[in-house]
């Protein structure tokens, strides 16, 4: 697949504010990793800026371990360094300067931080994915997921698109529906798609041949990755993928569909240098530039050979 050139041509005149400031709120306690994952995959993925709302108590922990890259934004965390809903008005602010918000990778399920989600995606109008521990927080509270919806197509007669790209393993699905794992996966294109629509955003349903459906019937069906990829933290890359694309102007199917094929091509590229069973998450970032090169090459390679036909005839 071609990437588009939007992706892949920079002007040279352009700074980093062009190509998107993303805002991650991810990562607390034992989990602390799934946002650092996210936030470093958004920069290689061509993101201008990148921001990670970390637990106040574990920055100077996280500092040390981060990529330079990543500006950290400290934020009140409850005893079990989770995320406190009393963070709410910092996390609002800082949101004013973002392009994209990205929510959800290893925040837990803590009573305080689910209810600090829900605010967040209720109240805040930013392209936006929801992963993870975002979508733990919405079972039981699709109505949210409705009301945002409503709200944004409000808001897109006047502003910029406030695309939102969901993306659930069959697990997340399945709470989300309140049906059983086995009936999401035997119906796996008819669930995305009725989700898509019923809400109005991009769902990505992620697994063998990953789905990516949204609510004007556009479907795609993922051939790329393997199975070495099922390893912690491959899915909090993926999003941070999605999170660059949406920041670059891609809309959010384009975004999605786009993300998940040069996700698997990491993987794919990882897989040779690692072995599937000695891949981690860290590996497919690391091999993003070079899938983002097979990409760029089959675009010039193909414009190649189409010139050189014109020239025979």
């Amino acid at each position: 697949m071609q990437l588009p050139a939007q992706l892949l041509y920079r002007r040279q005149t352009s700074h980093k504010g062009d190509f998107g400031h993303i805002f991650v709120l991810g990562g607390c306690g034992r989990y602390s990793g799934a946002g650092i994952l996210s936030a470093t995959a958004a920069l290689r993925s061509g993101s201008g800026l990148v921001t990670l709302g970390v637990c106040k108590s574990l920055t100077n922990a996280l500092i040390k371990i981060k990529p330079p890259e990543i500006m950290l934004l400290p934020l009140a965390d409850t005893r079990k360094l989770t995320f406190s809903f009393s963070a709410y008005p910092v996390i609002k602010k800082a949101l004013d300067k973002v392009d994209v918000l990205l929510i959800g990778p290893g925040l837990s399920q803590e009573k305080s931080t689910a209810h600090l989600i829900r605010t967040i995606i209720k109240n805040i109008s930013l392209p936006m994915i929801i992963d993870a521990d975002g979508l733990n927080a919405l079972k039981g509270h699709l109505d949210k997921l409705k009301a945002k919806s409503e709200r944004r197509k409000t808001e897109a007669k006047s502003e910029r698109r406030k695309d939102m790209v969901i993306t659930p393993h069959p697990g997340e699905m399945a709470r989300l529906l309140g049906k059983s794992i086995g009936e999401v996966q035997s119906k796996r294109k008819e669930v995305a798609k009725k989700f898509a629509r019923d809400y109005k955003i991009t769902v990505v349903l992620k697994g063998y041949h990953t789905v990516v459906a949204d609510d004007k019937g556009n479907l795609y069906i993922n051939k790329t990755g393997n199975p070495g990829m099922a390893t912690a933290g491959s899915g909090d890359v993926l999003s941070g993928i999605i999170s660059a694309f949406l920041g670059q102007g891609l809309d959010g199917f384009a975004a999605a569909k786009y993300a998940v094929y040069l996700h698997g091509l990491a993987g794919d590229s990882a897989a040779k240098k690692k072995t599937q069973l000695g891949m981690l998450a860290s590996d497919i970032i690391e091999e993003i530039p070079k899938a983002i090169k097979i990409s760029s090459y089959s675009s010039a390679r193909r414009k190649a050979q189409s010139a050189k036909l014109k020239l025979k005839t």
